[in-house]
C-alpha cells in the first residue's frame, strides 16, 4: 500500500468533499480517501498494483477540479476575481439601486445594468456553473448549484423582461452584486483559513539556512539541505542547529523552546543529542549529522501536523451526512416556494425573488467548515505548545476519557534511577558488570556508580519481567527482582528488603544458582509536575492508574507521591496491552508511556500519548505525542480536546440553526436575494472566525 497527499482546487463546500470522496473510494485499487475542506488537500491510500496515481489525479480532474502537489492559492484566486467583479457590480448597485433610492433615472438603464452584469455572471459566475455542471455528472447537488440556479434565474428573467416584457421590472444589479457577495464571502474565508495554518508557517520559517561543515579539515559554509549524515559540523552561539545530530565535543545551552514549547535552555554536552532548528545559546558545539532532510525532527513534526489536519473527526460524519441530504432539501423548498406564492396570488417576481434567496441563503459552506478548521487551530495550537496530535479522530477521542494509565519509570518518575543502599563493594562490582549488556533502565544507575573496570560477563540472559542472568569465570549469577529469587527458589532476607521497598525503592537481588549474595537499592524520583498534573485530571473526572513492572510495595510507594490510588503492579511487558483491554471494558482508556514495552498498551489504548524521550517505536505507536515530556502537558492535551470540540459543536450548532432559521425568512419573503448572500458570506467566516478563537483559549 502506498500513501499520497495531493492539493486539490476548486473546492467550494463539503458537496464538493463528498463527491471527490466517493468518487476516489468507488475506484479499484484505492483503499481510502479523506478529503479536507479547509486544507484543500486529499490523503489518498491506494495499492499501486492496481491503480495508478496519475489514474487518481484524472479521477479527481473529471469532477471539476485541480489536482497536483502546487498549493492552490485561494487568496489570490477570489482575490482577483473580486476585483473584476467589483468593476462592474459596483456600478450596477449604484444604477439599480442606490439611484431608484433616490429618484434618479437615466437614459438606456435596464440595457446599461444588462452590460454590467454579463461579465460578472459569465466570467466570475463561470466557476459556480462549472462546479454545478460537475456535481450534476455526479448525479448530486453542492452550493455551486444552489448560487448558480439563484443568479441564473436572476439574469434570465431579467433579460426575458427587458427584451419582451419591458416596464416590468429587472434584477441584473441583483444576480452581479449576489456573484460578488459570494466571492467576497470566499476571499474572507480564504484569508481566514490561511490563519488556520499559521502553526505550520511558522515551523516551516523556523528552518535553519546554513551550516558550518568541516569537510576535508576545512569550514564550509553550505545550504543546511545539503548536510549529509555523519558530516561533522560547527554551531556558534546565537547560530541555528542546522539537522538533527550528537554533540561530539564542547559544552552549551540551547533553547529548545521552538520544538518543545520549554522555555528553559537545555545544557548540552559530548554524547548528547541536538535538534534541528533549535538555537545555541554560548558555547560553541561540534557535532555529527544523525537525520538529515525530511528526517530531521522539525520535519517529521510538519508531516505530522499536516497529516492530522488532514484526518477527519468522527463528528465530521454529521456534517457529512446532513451536506449530502441538505442541498436537495433546498431545492425542492425553493421550487415549493415558487409554486406556492404564485398559487396565492403573488407575482411571478415576488415568487422569484424569494425561491432565489432561499436558495442563496441555504448554502452549507459554514457546515462544511465547522469541523477541520476547529481541528487546523487545535492541532496548531498543541503543536505550538509542545504536544503533537496525529488527526481529528485523537483530538475527538481524547476528550471522551474514562482512564488514564500511566507507566511508571519515565513517565511519572524521572527514569534517571540513582543508587542509595548496596550490602558492598563486591556485590555492586559483579551487578554493574552484568547490568552493562543490559537495556533495563536501571542499567545506567549501577554502571555510573562503578567508576573500576567491569567484569567479563558471558552467557548474558534477559529474563524479560524478572531480570538478568550471565556468567563471571565459572559462576552464574541471576540479578532482578525479588520474584526472580522466587523463580529460582532463592530465599533471600524478606523484611530487609521490604523495608527499602516501602520507602519506594526498587531492590535488585543477587544470587548464584544456590545462594542469595546481597542487595543493590535504587530510587527514582517522580517529576516535579506529576503530583499536579494527576491532581487535575482527577478533577476532569478521570480515573488514574499507575502501571509497572516494579513489586507492589515499591509501586505503591510511589503512586502515593504523584497521587495515586489504582496500581497494577508486577505486570510483564507483554501483560501491559492486556490490562488495558481489561479497563477498556469499563470505558475509554488512554495509555502514557516512553518505553519499547509500552508499545503494545499505546497501540491497544483507545488513545496512546507517548513521551517525546521515548522510543521511536513508542512514538509511532502514540496517537498524541508530549515533547516536553512533562505532565501537564498530558492534561493540556485532554483540556485542548475539549475545549476544540466545545468549538466544533458551537460552529455546527449556529451553521445549522442559521440555515434553520434562514430558509423559513427567505421562502417567506422576508429576505432579498442580496441580504441573503450577505449573510450566507458571513456565516462561513464567522465559523471560521470562532475557531479561530480558539488561539486565545488557555488550557
Amino acid at each position: 500500500m502506498e500513501k499520497t497527499t495531493m492539493t486539490i482546487g476548486g473546492m467550494h463546500c463539503q458537496s464538493c468533499v463528498t463527491v471527490i470522496e466517493k468518487s476516489l473510494k468507488r475506484k479499484p485499487g484505492v483503499l481510502d480517501a479523506v478529503v479536507n475542506l479547509t486544507t484543500q488537500k486529499a490523503s489518498v491510500s491506494y495499492d499501486p498494483n492496481t491503480i495508478s496515481l496519475d489514474t487518481i489525479i484524472k479521477t479527481i480532474q473529471s469532477k471539476g477540479f485541480t489536482a497536483g502537489q502546487k498549493k492552490f492559492d485561494e487568496i489570490t484566486y477570489y482575490k482577483n476575481y473580486l476585483f473584476f467583479s467589483l468593476f462592474f457590480a459596483v456600478p450596477a448597485f449604484i444604477i439599480g439601486m442606490v439611484f431608484m433610492w433616490i429618484d434618479i433615472s437615466i437614459p438606456y438603464e435596464p440595457y446599461i445594468l444588462w452590460m454590467l452584469a454579463t461579465p460578472v455572471q459569465f466570467i466570475v459566475g463561470a466557476q459556480f456553473y462549472k462546479g454545478a455542471w460537475s456535481s450534476l455528472k455526479n448525479k448530486s447537488a453542492n452550493m455551486d448549484t444552489l448560487i448558480a440556479l439563484g443568479t441564473s434565474a436572476a439574469y434570465f428573467y431579467s433579460l426575458y423582461a427587458i427584451l419582451f416584457r419591458p416596464g416590468t421590472g429587472q434584477y441584473f444589479e441583483a444576480s452581479a452584486v449576489l456573484i460578488t457577495l459570494v466571492v467576497f464571502g470566499k476571499y474572507l474565508e480564504a484569508v481566514a483559513k490561511g490563519k488556520t495554518s499559521d502553526a505550520i508557517k511558522s515551523l516551516m520559517k523556523l528552518s535553519p539556512k546554513t551550516a558550518i561543515v568541516i569537510r576535508e579539515g576545512k569550514e564550509l559554509t553550505l545550504p543546511a539541505e545539503q548536510v549529509q549524515i555523519d558530516d561533522v559540523f560547527i554551531i556558534k552561539p546565537g547560530q541555528q542547529v542546522p539537522v538533527d545530530g550528537i554533540v561530539i565535543e564542547g559544552v552549551s545551552s540551547i533553547d529548545e523552546s521552538m520544538i518543545t514549547g520549554e522555555s528553559i535552555p537545555v545544557e548540552k554536552k559530548k554524547g548528547d543529542p541536538v535538534t534541528g532548528a533549535t538555537m545555541n545559546k554560548h558555547g560553541t558545539l561540534t557535532c555529527k549529522a544523525k537525520k538529515v532532510g525530511a528526517q530531521t525532527t522539525l520535519s517529521q513534526i510538519i508531516k505530522l501536523i499536516e497529516d492530522a489536519q488532514t484526518k477527519k473527526a468522527p463528528i465530521q460524519r454529521y456534517a457529512d451526512l446532513i451536506s449530502a441530504y441538505f442541498v436537495p432539501i433546498v431545492l425542492i423548498i425553493a421550487v415549493g416556494t415558487l409554486v406556492a406564492w404564485q398559487l396565492i396570488g403573488q407575482t411571478f417576481t415576488f415568487a422569484l425573488i424569494a425561491a432565489v434567496s432561499v436558495l442563496v441563503i441555504a448554502c452549507p459552506c459554514a457546515l462544511g467548515l465547522a469541523t477541520p478548521t476547529a481541528i487546523m487551530v487545535g492541532t496548531g495550537k498543541g503543536a505550538r505548545n509542545g504536544i503533537l496530535i496525529k488527526g481529528g479522530d485523537a483530538l475527538e477521542t481524547s476528550h471522551k476519557i474514562d482512564h488514564i494509565v500511566f507507566d511508571k519509570t519515565g513517565t511519572i518518575t524521572q527514569g534517571k534511577p540513582k543508587v542509595t543502599d548496596y550490602t558492598d563493594e563486591h556485590i555492586l562490582d559483579i551487578a554493574a558488570s552484568l547490568e552493562k549488556h543490559s537495556e533495563h533502565p536501571l542499567a545506567d544507575a549501577l554502571t555510573q556508580e562503578v567508576k573500576r573496570g567491569l567484569k567479563k560477563v558471558t552467557a548474558f540472559k534477559a529474563i524479560p519481567g524478572y531480570g538478568i542472568s550471565g556468567k563471571i569465570g565459572r559462576t552464574t549469577y541471576f540479578l532482578g527482582a525479588p520474584k526472580l529469587m522466587r523463580k529460582q527458589n532463592i530465599a533471600y532476607p524478606k523484611k530487609d528488603i521490604e523495608a527499602f521497598e516501602n520507602q519506594g525503592k526498587t531492590v535488585m537481588l543477587l544470587a548464584t544458582q544456590k545462594k542469595y549474595l546481597g542487595y543493590i537499592g535504587v530510587a527514582d524520583t517522580i517529576k516535579q509536575s506529576s503530583y499536579e498534573a494527576i491532581t487535575k485530571i482527577k478533577k476532569l473526572g478521570i480515573q488514574v492508574h499507575m502501571i509497572t513492572g516494579d513489586n507492589e510495595r515499591t509501586a505503591q510507594a510511589i503512586a502515593k507521591q504523584a497521587g495515586i490510588s489504582s496500581v497494577i503492579a508486577e505486570v510483564l511487558p507483554e501483560d501491559k496491552a492486556m490490562k488495558v483491554n481489561h479497563l477498556q471494558k469499563t470505558g475509554k482508556v488512554a495509555m502514557v508511556g516512553d518505553g519499547i514495552n509500552d508499545a503494545p498498551a499505546l497501540a491497544s489504548a483507545d488513545i496512546g500519548i507517548a513521551m517525546g524521550s521515548g522510543t521511536d517505536v513508542a512514538i509511532d505507536s502514540a496517537d498524541i505525542i508530549i515533547m516536553k515530556n512533562d505532565l501537564m502537558d498530558v492534561y493540556h492535551a485532554i483540556t485542548l480536546s475539549k475545549i476544540t470540540m466545545q468549538k466544533i459543536r458551537q460552529n455546527l450548532f449556529w451553521a445549522l440553526i442559521y440555515n434553520t432559521l434562514g430558509i423559513p425568512l427567505a421562502a417567506l419573503g422576508l429576505l432579498t436575494p442580496i441580504i441573503a448572500g450577505t449573510a450566507m458570506a458571513l456565516s462561513s467566516v464567522s465559523v471560521v472566525t470562532n475557531s479561530l478563537l480558539l488561539r486565545k483559549k488557555s488550557f
